[in-house]
């Protein structure tokens, strides 16, 4: 499937800004099961500099400065991608979890993807033993590590309510935990810290998914919206493998992913300062649109 995305974020400052210094994950790279056909960045107004590099975890980074007075500052991302992902491993065939478990702390590899990045506390997901307790009613002694993860993501979407009044970025996972209440960023965290508490490596992964309308009802424009989710670890064989809490399924084509990290600190899409407001509103608009295949 092919998707044409367009993301557009604008910020409205309360006085004017100076200066303004934004490190950006907006920009998808190529990775196993999609293909970006084209991406283009636009900023308004012009940055006065403009560099990119690729951080270590594999994402585009677009570092710029802006030294033109303003108001408003709009940033604008239109990509071309190409998502056909291969079928998950049955959940049943996977490794034992505590084989795995093992498999990551014996790991000498630290390549970009090794789970040896993805054990241990992080900002977002820190040591949380509520978290770990949760998680620990899915995996019982000996259980594959897919089927134990599964049935976790199952429970967080039965137990937890969605709710984007509940919290903000800056919540901790203690208070969604306890409120039972969040979005897609507070789940994603929370079954981080579950299996990071078990010992199992687990990643968070930014991106979009496609929204599909209820039948003979028209897909809105701006409905769709940036997605977090869940990678979790499955082994030497396996590897890893994508789980979203927030919708209760396994990634496949109608996900897109855009960046992945330890947590929500590793990807933030939006990073940096500015200097003559301290008050402002943001507007996000995110539209993903499948292309129509072509006429035979």
């Amino acid at each position: 499937m092919i998707y044409d995305i367009r993301h557009v974020t604008t910020y409205e400052y309360g006085s004017t800004v100076t200066y303004s210094h934004c490190s950006l994950r907006l920009l998808p790279n190529d990775s196993p099961g999609q293909k970006v056909l084209s991406s283009e960045l636009s900023i308004d107004p012009a940055p006065a500099q403009i560099t990119e590099r690729t951080c270590f975890f594999g994402n585009r980074v677009s570092a710029l400065t802006i030294t033109t007075a303003h108001r408003e500052l709009i940033v604008e991302v239109r990509t071309a991608i190409d998502v056909d992902r291969p079928r998950p491993p049955l959940a049943a065939a996977t490794e034992a979890y505590d084989v795995v478990r093992e498999q990551a702390f014996d790991t000498v590899s630290i390549d970009k993807d090794s789970p040896a990045h993805f054990l241990h506390p992080s900002r977002f997901a820190p040591r949380f033993q509520p978290a770990a307790d949760y998680a620990r009613a899915s995996f019982s002694r000996g259980r594959p590590i897919l089927e134990g993860a599964i049935e976790l993501m199952q429970r967080i979407k039965a137990d937890f309510k969605y709710d984007t009044k509940a919290t903000v970025v800056s919540t901790p996972i203690s208070e969604a935990f306890e409120k039972r209440r969040g979005v897609c960023q507070d789940f994603a965290h929370i079954m981080i810290a579950g299996l990071r508490g078990l010992g199992l490596p687990a990643a968070y992964v930014s991106g979009y998914i496609r929204t599909i309308p209820a039948p003979g009802k028209k897909r809105l424009e701006g409905a769709d919206a940036m997605h977090a989710w869940v990678e979790v670890w499955c082994g030497e064989d396996c590897g890893w493998v994508g789980l979203d809490p927030t919708n209760n399924m396994m990634i496949g084509n109608d996900h897109i992913i855009l960046a992945k990290g330890r947590d929500y600190a590793d990807i933030s899409p939006v990073a940096g300062i500015i200097l003559g407001s301290r008050e402002q509103d943001v507007d996000v608009q995110v539209d993903v649109v499948p292309r129509e295949p072509a006429a035979a």
